[in-house]
This record gives structure tokens, sequence and C-alpha cells, in this order.
């Protein structure tokens, strides 16, 4: 759970990991929200989402900066997933089971500016965060440096990953236009 810091304006920061969405408008998604308003105040949670529909705040989760989150989604096989987010820090964690009919064509590991009243929202200064380790069909990703994507904002660089790891199952992504470095495997 990265920590977000002032700047102008209300800015926010989502990291998620979904199925789908690359390619196709269809999305199963969790993860955090971490965001900073003008006058510094800060709001973190924990949420999922199936597109069409609007993101559902976890509120039997209470997450902190600096929480060391787990999330999967695994699909039951008979029209129904599982959407599981675990804080190892607290203990605390969340389970729910949904119908989802997507093609089940990508898997997703992001750090986003989310969409805000229609439009999408300034990026929040996250500093950085990792995403370690991750699995596709309980197998390792085999990430390639090809697979990552910068965040361009008001014609600035705001977001940037890092090669993949070298077990080529994670990597960390940080705020601004330099790469940090790989994660530890």
């Amino acid at each position: 759970m990265p920590t977000v810091t002032r700047s102008h304006g209300n800015t926010y920061s989502s990291s998620w990991i979904g199925i789908d969405g690359f390619n196709n408008s269809d999305l199963i998604q969790t993860g955090t929200e971490q965001d900073v308003s003008a006058n510094g105040l800060t709001n973190y949670y924990a949420w999922w989402e199936i597109l069409p529909a609007s993101e559902t705040t976890i509120s039997s989760m209470t997450i902190q900066p600096g929480d060391h989150m787990s999330a999967s989604i695994n699909n039951n096989g008979n029209g129904t997933w599982t959407i599981s987010l675990t804080d190892n820090t607290t203990g605390q964690s969340f389970s729910t089971t949904q119908t989802y009919t997507g093609p089940a064509r990508s898997a997703e590991w992001i750090m986003e500016a989310p969409e805000v009243g229609g439009h999408i929202s300034t990026l929040a200064n996250y500093a950085q965060t990792t995403f370690n380790p991750g699995t596709v069909n309980g197998a390792n990703p085999g990430l390639v440096t090809t697979d990552g994507g910068i965040m361009i904002q008001h014609k600035k660089q705001v977001s940037t990953p890092s090669v993949p790891d070298s077990d080529t199952d994670g990597f960390n992504i940080a705020y601004g236009p330099t790469a940090p470095s790989a994660p530890a495997s």
C-alpha cells in the first residue's frame, strides 16, 4: 500500500489486479485506492469492481500506507469468479464470489489515475509500489519489459515501471519519469 503525498489540487491513485481490459471493455478487478486532497487529507481504502458497474468499497477492511496486500481473482469454472483481497500486515481479508462472463484473455497489474466524476483524475504522488509475485493460472507470468507502460499526464511522464525482476513475476513502479530498480526476486 503506497503512501500518497500532497501536491496541488485533489489527486488520486489506484493499485489493482484484473482480468481482461486489454483490447476489450470487460474487466473484473480488485485493489486499493490512495488519494490526497488539496488540503493534504489522505484517503486509503480497498475495493472490487466488475465493469460496467461502479467499484464497490470493501468497508470491512481498514488499510493503511505501508500495509502489504495480496489479491487474487480466481475462475471457479462455472461462470463465477472469486475475488479475494488480504492485508498481510493486519490479517484482515475479504472475499466475494460474483458472476463474470468476460473472455479472460489478459491479466493486468496496474497503477492508475482512476476516473473521478467522469474524467481521468490527476495521478497522486504515490512514491513507489511493488507488484510481486504475480501469477497467471497458477504459473509465473513470464513478464518482459515490453509488457510495461508509462503514464503521461499534461505532457509529463508521471508513472514509470521497472524492468521485470529476475524471475519475471514482478516489478516496481514509481511516480515520476525515472524507472525504479526491479524488486529482489
